[in-house]
């Protein structure tokens, strides 16, 4: 059995589903569902076992010799999230602790970390797991700042020769959009929130640019497809010998504009932009750039191509967005 905490969620419902397509179940889901519609991520899943995160200790007791690996995607994923205590107790130590359990009782362990480690960089965004380092980066946000932590406590913990599991991989996901990110409210995509605007013949809006040399709407990010992040993982379980930090982006920046184009592409609209003034309080720590390097997964064999923005947009409009029911 294949334990995916998160299960619920954007990257967690599409894991989900690509070990369903693969036949690696049985597949135990761990998530809260609350009063949301992210039920509906998995709706269309062959599911084995439901089991709340509270329950999961337990479970796991009681499952010990059936699970072949924990997919851990569950966390507080807000970059607005001012309960510090709150992610020290869920993205910290809850994945600490499945460490320790398949360290313990030698099962897979892949855990999402992320781009937010990085900071306010706009160059080198190298996954280097030494611990000089990661303990150099500088997160802009606490949500970053639990991650760039949890990370650093199994660096120490591999550095140190303690007990790990047998195969061990932290994610640092980029900016992912895709199906499934319907429930995330101000943290979806660009692509998702501007689609229905596209559709209704609105302008769209983006920034202004406030740097020399870099026109209104050129700002860049590594916008990857959420479908290459779960083939990430199926790359990750069908390699046991790999681990280790890795980045999942696209490792190709593009702009904002670029984003707009392509949505356009995609529904057959003619797209008009509007460039609005970028609020005064993020002017001086907003990123221009964001780029995965994903030399390390590409040296380690992780090979295939990711999908390009404007494939990823069209097939997200095509399959996804344009449909009644929008969910994978």
């Amino acid at each position: 059995m294949i334990v995916v905490t998160g299960a619920a969620g954007f990257i967690g419902s599409n894991i989900v589903a690509d070990l369903e397509a693969r036949g690696l179940g049985p597949i135990a889901v761990v998530d809260w569902f609350e009063h949301d519609e992210r039920w509906r991520n998995l709706a269309r899943r062959q599911i084995d076992a439901f089991v709340r995160p509270d329950e999961l200790g337990p479970w796991l007791k009681a499952h010990v010799r059936e699970v072949r690996a924990v997919i851990h995607m569950g966390a507080i994923s807000a970059t607005t999230e001012r309960d510090v205590d709150k992610l020290v107790a869920n993205n910290i130590n809850f994945t600490i602790g499945l460490w320790d359990w398949c360290a313990e009782h030698q099962v897979p362990f892949i855990y999402a970390s992320s781009a937010a480690t990085y900071g306010g960089i706009e160059s080198r965004f190298v996954d280097d797991q030494s611990l000089e380092a990661m303990s150099a980066l500088q997160p802009l946000n606490a949500y970053g700042w639990s991650k760039k932590a949890t990370d650093l406590v199994f660096a120490r913990r591999i550095a140190q020769n303690r007990p790990k599991p047998p195969q061990w991989a932290g994610l640092k996901f980029f900016n992912v959009y895709g199906p499934n990110e319907y429930h995330k409210g101000d943290m979806m995509s660009v692509a998702c929130k501007v689609y229905d605007q596209v559709m209704r013949g609105e302008k769209l809006r983006l920034f202004k640019s406030y740097r020399d040399g870099i026109g209104d709407g050129q700002q860049r990010r590594d916008f990857v497809y959420v479908k290459d992040c779960a083939a990430f993982v199926m790359w990750l379980l069908d390699n046991p010998d790999m681990s280790g930090i890795f980045n999942v982006g696209s490792g190709h920046a593009r702009s904002f504009f670029d984003v707009a184009q392509a949505l356009g592409l995609a529904t057959s609209r003619e797209i008009e932009i509007e460039f609005i003034e970028m609020p005064v309080q993020i002017r001086d720590r907003y990123q221009y750039f964001t780029e995965a390097d994903m030399t390390k997964a590409r040296t380690c064999g992780m090979t295939t191509p990711p999908h390009t923005l404007e494939d990823g947009i069209g097939e997200y409009v095509r399959e996804y967005l344009a449909r009644d029911n929008r969910y994978r």
